[in-house]
């Protein structure tokens, strides 16, 4: 009787396994169409095209602020050197300046610097960008002198 009873409970549970594989077969998933992903994509396009425009010169600001610390830092070392040696020097190694690489020297500097000149009373440090951040075609210029306010020569 007792094993009846199992073959028959066997039965049932066989049978209520294949009843829920049925079941689970024939739910569907909740998930977006096609369709409606790359009308998603397309609206954030159009929203990225609008935007852009409005944010270079926020790019072009950013970048720009690399130039500017690195010119006061030239600068801090000219007027250092200037104490010391009672003249400026137009030579980034006696002032332990070494420019960082640049981005087409797989750097991630924008400018490179050079110093334009220097005398007993003065000094000109230039920053030239190498790449051009808005692609008009015109490369930024910072400039800074033995007064130590950076100022930017040519915008871009």
């Amino acid at each position: 009787m007792i094993e009846i009873y199992l073959k028959e409970q066997r039965r049932v549970d066989l049978y209520k396994n294949s009843a829920m594989k049925i079941i689970k077969l024939n739910r569907k998933t909740k998930a977006f169409s096609l369709q409606e992903v790359l009308i998603v994509l397309l609206i954030i396009g159009v929203f990225m095209l609008i935007a852009l425009p409005n944010l270079m010169p926020l790019v072009v600001k950013a970048k720009s602020i690399e130039a500017q610390m690195q010119l006061k830092y030239i600068y801090n070392n000219e007027t250092s050197y200037r104490y010391l040696y009672s003249k400026y020097t137009t030579d980034l190694y006696e002032l332990d300046f070494e420019a960082p690489k640049t981005v087409k020297e797989n750097g991630t500097s924008n400018y490179t610097y050079e110093i334009l000149s220097a005398t007993n009373t003065t000094f000109i440090a230039r920053a030239t960008a190498i790449t051009d951040f808005d692609g008009d075609g015109v490369f930024n210029v910072w400039e800074i002198n033995e007064n130590g306010s950076p100022k930017q020569i040519i915008k871009d």
